[in-house]
């Protein structure tokens, strides 16, 4: 799928559109054409009107699926590594980000759990299972989540319970009528058919009977293009152990030969899907085999992590009921619906920082919106100066991760003390925000909208932005404006014509006047710039080192009016709900969505709030406590009369405090005369769950 955004006279118009083939093709763009060169399957093409970036999305995925209900706990960060030995590190790991004060929610394991790298068993000596459990019941009761990684590949072992039940109902991939045979982490393995009606149901019995060994809390499925450490057809070697336990386990030691006997394994037209023209069956699984009913690998080889998401999602939901999270490495058009994803094995190093941002852009774009990369990178070891910049950045992506390699030095972010500092900078404002990118993953699951956009998103008439791959918003108003090159202390940023509002400094505001204005921004190597636009209203929390400890605080407003205007209006929502119920909707009796208001004329503002399904937020006793008003023109203490629901409060807890707002970069000629203030108020006990309006008049001059 691709989107175009012209603008012409003025005019901004998006259009997209979606060439639905499963088959191998090679893509090449010229900046004003694009050409397909497809090698079979069906030219089935889709176009998408718009006009707007927000409504081709909509279109989109109201055609492939809306994504995935994301549960409220992957929205906190996560911790990985290839490489935790065993169990004693890994309660290492999360004592460590505690004595730190770094947020963590979830722990996860590569396949260093496994006996022997076989999917759904434990290694009995590095992860004893009643360690395991007791670990799992201390980080449990904590709102700590633990996840395990599941390759597609299911080692060949006449002992292995799991590949001689696959034997016996038949579930994998055939090649002149036996199961295709190819080489990954356990050594030789053959791949799950998951095409076939009678695997989603194998598969689904697999975990189940994992999950009584494990309780792990999702899952995530790597390897799944599928990726083969061989290629061709290939038998188990006699007289030698295949791996033998040296040196790097991807090395093939299957006896294999190529396959190029037919026009499937070697097509004339050459596709070049690796980047090094290598055969099309290169380093998976030839694409001469077949799945159920004859159809061939040559034209479903695409559709295989999209066919294993579909099954794990399925099988994860029938566990316990519970709002299933997956995590895959291979993505097709749909795959958002079941999954979210990680871009792969990308570098520590500041280029791939860089393309990190445009990738995760695009997959908001293609209908995945959780997704994020490896931060600090899952190979080579990174910079302690990088490891910094990057946290800034990832503690912004949807989907929150570092990961690392086997081979790599330990990276996690207490590892440096500089980076366990922007890590509590970067993700302590990540805490705080988590109810605002709740909502707008509600707001995907709805309507497809990405939680993180590109500028243009919201500002589709300034063709400046329309390049922009270096600053990105969360929903339609929260910008990111991240340091991508190293020993810099100061980043340049572009800023849409309106007010902007520092998130870590209220007080800080810069204002773009008749277009978008370069501003060169501070940047200490502990600091990211986040800042929110005008005519919006943010709901946050105080934080927390656990999503489950900061979703019981007391709840903040900060409303963003244009600055020193003296009318003008402000919006935002909020969702909540019972985050683990399998469905994310209104109407069940377990959720809440409140739409907030602001108001400033005539030297009055108003703030208020319409409920939908207050029941559920009452319930849990969630209230606003504090309510920040920017941009107002002038004001002084005395002129406030604060009304909360038509009642003067007069003498009661509730306290407020203005602050003049300070400038950052140049203003227009007068500009300076511009008198500013937020005000603060503080000490209220507003339930999220009922109406309520408040209001007060200000000592307003004009």
């Amino acid at each position: 799928m691709y989107m175009d955004l012209q603008n012409s006279g003025g005019e901004p118009s998006a259009h997209a559109v979606l060439l639905m083939n499963s088959n191998g093709m090679d893509v090449f763009y010229r900046g004003d054409s694009l050409t397909y060169k497809v090698i079979g399957g069906i030219f089935d093409l889709y176009f998408f009107s718009g006009p707007s970036p927000l409504a081709v999305v909509d279109q989109y995925t109201s055609l492939i699926g809306r994504p995935a209900a994301m549960p409220y706990w992957a929205f906190g960060f996560h911790q990985c590594r290839w490489g935790y030995h065993n169990l004693s590190v890994v309660e290492d790991v999360v004592e460590n980000y505690k004595k730190a004060e770094i947020p963590l929610d979830v722990i996860w394991n590569d396949d260093d759990h496994m006996d022997g790298h076989k999917d759904f068993t434990l290694n009995p000596t590095a992860y004893p299972r009643p360690n395991l459990l007791a670990f799992l019941d201390k980080i449990h009761s904590q709102g700590m989540k633990y996840i395990v990684l599941i390759d597609p590949g299911i080692g060949v072992n006449a002992t292995y319970g799991v590949h001689q039940r696959g034997i016996a109902k038949d579930v994998f991939i055939k090649y002149q009528g036996k199961p295709y045979l190819a080489q990954v982490w356990p050594g030789a393995v053959n791949f799950p058919d998951f095409l076939s009606p009678g695997t989603a149901d194998w598969w689904a019995d697999e975990i189940r009977r994992f999950h009584q060994l494990v309780p792990v809390d999702g899952l995530w499925i790597d390897m799944n293009e599928a990726s083969n450490f061989c290629t061709g057809l290939c038998t188990i070697p006699t007289g030698r152990i295949c791996p033998n336990g040296t040196g790097p386990g991807w090395i093939c030691c299957l006896d294999c030969k190529n396959v190029t006997n037919t026009k499937w394994d070697d097509p004339p037209y050459k596709i070049n899907a690796s980047g090094i023209q290598a055969p099309i069956g290169y380093k998976t699984i030839a694409t001469s085999a077949y799945h159920y009913n004859g159809v061939l690998e040559y034209d479903a080889h695409s559709l295989y992590g999209f066919s294993q998401s579909i099954a794990t999602h399925k099988a994860v939901l029938g566990l316990e009921g519970k709002r299933p999270f997956i995590l895959t490495r291979s993505t097709f058009v749909g795959s958002g619906r079941y999954a979210a994803h990680w871009t792969g094995d990308n570098k520590g190093t500041w280029e791939d920082l860089r393309y990190s941002i445009s990738t995760m852009l695009n997959f908001g774009i293609f209908g995945v919106p959780m997704v994020g990369s490896d931060i600090c990178g899952f190979y080579p070891a990174p910079t302690e100066e990088l490891c910094n910049r990057w946290i800034e950045v990832g503690a912004f992506y949807p989907f929150s991760r570092d990961h690392a390699n086997f081979y790599s030095p330990r990276q996690e972010l207490y590892q440096w003390e500089s980076v366990a500092e922007s890590a509590r900078n970067a993700l302590g404002m990540r805490y705080k925000l988590l109810p605002y990118i709740y909502t707008l993953s509600y707001e995907a699951h709805l309507n497809g909208a990405p939680i993180a956009r590109p500028v243009f998103f919201t500002f589709t008439n300034d063709t400046e932005l329309y390049g922009l791959s270096t600053q990105f918003l969360l929903g339609r108003g929260l910008m990111v404006t991240p340091v991508l090159e190293p020993n810099k202390t100061t980043v340049e940023g572009i800023f849409p014509r309106g007010s902007w509002y520092n998130m870590f400094d209220f007080t800080k505001a810069i204002v773009s006047k008749g277009s978008s204005n370069r501003v060169a921004l501070d940047a200490p190597l502990n600091s990211i710039n986040v800042h929110l636009y005008q005519n919006t209203i943010i709901p946050m929390q105080q934080g927390g080192l656990i999503s489950k400890q900061a979703r019981t605080t007391p709840f903040a407003l900060v409303v963003a009016f244009p600055l020193g205007e003296t009318k003008g209006e402000c919006k935002g929502n909020l969702f909540l709900d019972e985050d683990e119920n399998p469905e994310m909707k209104l109407g069940n009796g377990h959720s809440t969505y409140v739409d907030f208001n602001a108001r400033i004329s005539n030297g009055s503002v108003k703030v208020w709030s319409e409920v939908d399904g207050g029941g559920f937020a009452l319930e849990k006793g969630w209230i606003v406590e504090k309510v920040s008003v920017l941009g107002l023109h002038g004001g002084n203490k005395s002129g406030f009369e604060i009304e909360i629901d038509g009642n003067k409060i007069d003498g009661s807890n509730v306290e407020f405090r203005t602050i003049e707002h300070e400038f950052v970069g140049k203003l227009e000629e007068g500009g300076n005369k511009i008198k500013s203030v937020m005000v603060e108020i503080t000490g209220l006990e507003l339930p999220v769950g009922k109406n309520f309006a408040m209001s007060w008049k200000m000592g307003i001059q004009g």
